[in-house]
């Protein structure tokens, strides 16, 4: 039994399937949620230092 030669599998190349542009926007937005996440643990952080050197109110 011979097989055609279009019935093997993943023989076709490679399509590029975003642009160059879409790809940018997304890697920026990536860097901006990892940037902005970071400044909110920064925040919650110093909060909780602060907030952990004032006295209780009693």
């Amino acid at each position: 039994m011979n097989r055609s030669s279009g019935a093997a599998g993943f023989s076709c190349p490679a399509v590029a399937v975003a642009s160059t542009g879409l790809r940018d926007a997304v890697a920026a937005s990536l860097v901006i949620a990892s940037l902005s996440l970071c400044l909110i643990v920064t925040l919650t952080v110093l909060s909780n230092k602060l907030g952990a050197g004032l006295p209780l109110p009693a």
